[in-house]
Parts: structure tokens; sequence; C-alpha cells
């Protein structure tokens, strides 16, 4: 028997070998059916004793899709409120207090993709900042906390009505501070809407000190449904357990997605659970469609920031998340016998509770696995024999499928490969897996997985270096103009009822306030477009201010910072202002001055602005005649074209012209 144990594993091995290699050589997969034939560690799968917690699915705030690559249960999405979330604003349904539209951005499409997708995704929305109207001069949304529960309950109703979307969830306020009053009031108020099914995520931070406040709040406890941390470490603490609430990494890895990320997310997806009991993990951030010189350019999932070509690129975090989503679906539950292995990685069990199991096994290196964020002590993984022993219900099962990924050297990488399968006909539900560094194993009784194919991406192409934007739109689909990031403020389409000339569809900025902030938005308005790699260039804008006397607005070029650190940005800008004046500066904020005077300009009336910057030098004209010229820039070198106004003003922009081709 021994001799045709070895022989049949012998066979095995080399059909694994094979199916794995393809055409990029050897790798060593072997896939043994008995324990005596190599000194292993043994681990146990086993329902006999009941299960463990509910699965509640992975996500990303942005994504969707099944069995095809990624598979994504949840997509969460950010409420807009106007203000700065990291790498842009994105527009309130609400910007005023009697104002509604259902249809600013691009969350209320991406929801519908979504679902197109997925028709089972979770949908979850949380706010990151709140338009200025709802803090009443305060940086602070809990001033009215009726008025903000409103706010927020319009959002979902809005979801249902003008999309038919279902929200799932609710958050309150992204790493930001909770008001437990607030809560229960946004609790009542859902439900007297009808809404019971939305569910309360808290508090989108830490652990504590929510966990602690709900210990002692009966109310507050029996208001929220799922805590919610960010960046946990894979860890939980005591007093989220003691609330017998679902614990989820509401946000976790925003890490560069390369072989290194795609690392950190293998790793997290299964510790998440074996180290804290977390049972949903959702990643910052599906897709990478913002200027990758913005904070945290490429740290998600996948890339596809040039729209002007349609270049993507589909990273290797993608097939690991398929990894765990195409095999398992919200609603089925881990087993209690999960864990870490004795070499290092770690293994996770779940089950549909109706004969079909999954298995996912992971031996990430310290190395080639560090998330951006929290610090991760050193731990080692060896090479390691793992003998898994199928029990209780699992016992029967004859046959797993087998879905293997090797990161790191490019001549043993390996994503998302289907091997051959395993049959546990004569094991006794008993099988063993050879483990190296690195790598990630799915073992399941589904047959559903597929590796999706896709056509070749158009070629990666600069942005065009000359580039024009009239803005006649009569109908546009989106809000906002493409290619433009805002960065404070939000630029809109925008229709002159009176106008039936030239200016008829315009760009206008529509915040008269500053919103409630999340992060250091600037004290000025500002949208960015094109190549930060931009040196020499000619911007030409016709420009309207909307406010007498105080009003202003800018062009600008070699714009180098945008996102978090927007109110530090540098370039060169020109303003003019409604009182008669105009001002070169070397910074957004207007503390370095390289030019000023007066000039003929008042408020409601179009010109046109020309900034010319060529090497070191600089000029500017008003209506096509030189205001200023040949003023010396020593820095930056490079950067994006932008325009924007003074203050949080109305102001209108067109006919856009850039051209870095010089």
């Amino acid at each position: 028997m021994a001799e045709r144990l070895v022989e049949a594993s012998r066979q095995r091995r080399v059909k694994v070998m094979t199916a794995a290699a393809g055409s990029a050589g050897r790798v060593a997969v072997p896939l043994l059916l008995c324990t005596l034939l190599v000194p292993s560690r043994t681990y146990v799968l086993d329902d006999s004793d009941g299960l463990g917690r509910e699965f509640d699915g992975i996500g990303a705030v942005s994504g969707g899709g099944p069995y095809f690559g990624a598979s994504l249960h949840i997509l969460k999405v950010e409420i807009g409120g106007d203000g700065q979330t990291t790498d842009g604003t994105e527009p309130s349904h609400m910007h005023y207090a009697l104002d509604e539209n259902y249809y600013r951005g691009y969350e209320w499409w991406l929801m519908k993709e979504a679902k197109k997708r997925n028709p089972n995704i979770t949908l979850i929305g949380l706010p990151w900042s709140f338009p200025g109207w709802l803090g009443k001069g305060f940086n602070w949304p809990y001033i009215n906390l009726q008025l903000t529960a409103y706010y927020i309950v319009t959002w979902i109703m809005g979801a249902k009505h003008y999309h038919d979307l279902d929200i799932d969830y609710v958050g309150i306020w992204n790493e930001r501070s909770y008001d437990t009053n607030y809560i229960k009031v946004l609790r009542k108020m859902l439900n007297y809407q009808g809404l019971h099914r939305v569910k309360i995520i808290a508090s989108d931070n830490l652990w504590e000190p929510i966990s602690a406040s709900m210990l002692l709040d009966a109310d507050l406890l029996k208001a929220i449904d799922v805590i919610g941390a960010h960046y946990p470490g894979t860890h939980s603490i005591r007093d989220a357990k003691l609330t017998a609430k679902k614990l989820w990494a509401s946000e976790d890895f925003s890490t560069l997605n390369s072989d290194m990320g795609a690392g950190c997310w293998g790793r997290i997806l299964n510790q998440n659970y074996v180290n804290g009991y977390m049972t949903s993990t959702i990643a910052w951030n599906l897709v990478a469609s913002y200027y990758e010189q913005l904070p945290y350019g490429r740290c998600s999932l996948m890339t596809a920031q040039e729209p002007w070509s349609g270049h993507y690129e589909v990273a290797s975090p993608v097939w690991v998340t398929a990894h765990t989503t195409q095999f398992t679906q919200p609603g089925w539950y881990y087993l209690k016998t999960v864990g870490h292995l004795e070499k290092g990685g770690s293994y996770v069990a779940l089950t549909d509770g109706l004969g079909n199991l999954t298995i996912i096994i992971e031996t990430m290196s310290h190395k080639h696995s560090m998330c951006i964020r929290p610090y991760l002590p050193y731990f080692n993984v060896s090479q390691q024999f793992a003998t898994f022993v199928l029990k209780g219900s699992f016992s029967e099962i004859q046959e797993l499928q087998v879905w293997y990924t090797k990161l790191g050297n490019p001549s043993e990488r390996f994503l998302f490969k289907q091997l051959d399968s395993l049959w546990l006909l004569d094991s006794g539900g008993i099988f063993t897996l050879e483990l190296q560094e690195d790598e990630l194993f799915t073992i399941t009784t589904l047959t559903t997985g597929l590796k999706g194919s896709y056509p070749l991406p158009p070629k990666s192409r600069p942005f065009p270096s000359t580039y024009r934007d009239d803005f006649n739109v009569d109908y546009p689909y989106f809000s906002e103009a493409p290619n433009f990031a805002d960065q404070t403020g939000v630029f809109e389409y925008f229709m002159n009822i009176e106008d039936t000339g030239e200016h008829r569809f315009t760009l206008r900025q529509v915040l008269n306030q500053r919103p409630v902030t999340w992060a250091a938005d600037a004290s000025n308005t500002i949208s960015i477009i094109g190549d930060y790699t931009w040196t020499n260039l000619t911007i030409m804008c016709d420009v309207y201010i909307e406010t007498p006397d105080t009003g202003g607005v800018f062009i600008a070029g070699r714009v180098n910072k945008g996102g978090i650190w927007i109110r530090s940005a540098r370039g060169i800008f020109f303003w003019i202002f409604a009182n008669g004046s105009y001002r070169v500066t070397g910074d957004l904020a207007g503390w370095i001055i390289y030019a000023l005077g007066r000039v003929e300009v008042t408020a409601k009336k179009w010109y046109t602005l020309t900034l010319t910057i060529k090497g070191r030098l600089a000029s500017g004209m008003l209506n096509g005649k030189f205001l200023w010229t040949d003023i010396p820039v020593n820095f930056p070198k490079n950067g994006w074209a932008a325009i924007g106004t003074y203050s949080f003003e109305f102001a209108q922009f067109d006919n856009f012209h850039v051209d870095a081709a010089h």
C-alpha cells in the first residue's frame, strides 16, 4: 500500500507541477495525499462543535463584479460633502439648505455599475465632509443633530428614489469624532422613514472610545450594528468583543498595488479574522483613478488613471482578492478551527452550511507584506508541510479545487492559477501541502472560480500636450468636466439662461461657504488638470467674477501639490480681483508675491487671462495685452495647470486652453 501511495503522490506531483508551470517555468507545488510521506504539522478543519462568526464580505471604497476578478461583495462610497477627502473633493447632493440634486458626482453611477455586475453587492455610505450650511459657521457637523441626520437620510432616500439603489449600511463621520446622541437620532430618523433595514456602522476610526461608549450606554449599543475600525493591524480589543457586535476592518490596505501591496492584502484578509475576529475587510481604495502624483498614488487594487488614453492595469491585489471573494459569499460562516501555521502564515476556512467548504492559506513573509500602516512587528515564515484533516460534515468531501498565487520573483510568479483538483477518495479527508514563502492557496468545493480574461488595454499615453474645453455640454452625463480634479471647492457644468452668446455654457465654482472639512482644505478653491511633468506651457481661460468688490479668480501653472496637501501648493498663480487689482504669486495661499498692481477689472464681466511659463520666466496677459512680463520663477520646475477662486465664491470659467507642446 505504501508503494501505491508513493507512486500516486509522485504522479500527482508531476501533474500539478505541469499545470502550474505553463510557459513560465517550473514551480514546486506538490499536493500530497498521505501524511506518512513527509514530516508535517496537522490542522483539523471541523464543524462538529459549531461554527465561528458569520462572514460579511470583502469590499473596497469603490468596486464590484462577480466571478471574473476581484468579485467584491461590498462597495463603500463617500457621501459627498463638498470637502477635500484625500485626493479631491466630492460634491454634496445638498450644497445649500434648500438645494437637492441626486445626480452630482460619480458615486451614483458607480453604485449602479457595481449592481449591474453583482446585484447582491452590499452598499455602504459614509461622509468624510459635510456642506458648510450644516456647520452654521463651525467646523462641526453636530450643531443640529436632527438637521445632519435629515441630510444623511435624504441621501439614502434619494439613492432609492432616483437610482433604485438600496443602501445597506451608513457610517457617522470618517475618522473623526462621533456624537452618541447623533447616532441615536440618526437611528430614530431612519426608522421613522421606514429604513429599519439600513444598519449603522461606527465609528470608522479606532476601536476606542466607541466600544467603551457602547458598553456604558444600552441605547447606543442597540443603535449600532457594526463596530468599524480603520487599519487595525489585524487585531481588535477586548471591549469591542464584549459588545457582541460584528467587528469590521471598515478601511484597510491603502498600500501601493505592487506585489508588496498584494502580500499585505493577502495577509490581512486572513489574519483580520484569525487575530481579531473581523468578519469584513474593506480596502481603500478599489481603483486609482486620480492623478498619480496626488497623495497615495496607485494605493489601490488596480489602476485606471488615464481616461484620455483608456489605459488601465489589473494589479496583483485584484487576484489576491479573488482567492477569497470568488469562493465565499456574505452569509457563509468561518469555522472555529482557523489559526496560524507553525512556520508562519495563516489559514481560514468558511462554509455555506450546505456542504461547501473554502480554505484560504497564506504564507506572506514580513519583507513582502508590509502595509502602509500600521507598523508590522517582525515575524518569520519558512518552508513547511501542512497536513489538513477534514472532519465533521466535511469528512465525506471527495474532490477539492485548487487555486494558487505566488508573489515575488518574476520567474516563479503566478497569479490566481488553477491547479489540478485534489481527489480525497482514499485519503480519509486528509491532504498535505508543501508551502513556500509568499504563497496563497484556495482549496474549495466550489467549481465556479474563473480568472477572467480581458482585452489588452490601450497603451499608456501622457496627457495631451494641447488641450481645450469650451464646456458646451447641453445635458452633461456627469456634473463635473472631464480631467479636472477639484482640490478645494466644486466646479460644475453651468448654463447661463440669460446669455445666448459664447458663454451660455460654462464651468462654475458653486460653493459659497467653506464646508465642514475632513482635511486641511485651502482657503481658496482650485481645480487641477494636466500632466504633472509639464514645465513650459501657456494657459488661456475666460473668467467671470460674480462677487463684487471682494471676488477674485486665477489661472495657474506648475502647481506642485494637491489632495490633503493642497494648502501648501506652490506654482505660478495669476490672479485678478473685482476691486480692480491683479497679483502674481508663487503659492496658492498668496504669501509669495511676485508682482501686483492696478487693472481695469470688475465683477459681472468676462475677461481672458493668459499665463505663459517658459524656463525661469513667466508672463501674463489680460484680454490679449501683456499685463506683466518676464517675472523670474525658479520653483517649482513642473506641475499641473489649474483654475480657481480667491475664496468660497461663485465664479465662472470658459474656453479653457492649455498648450504644453512648446
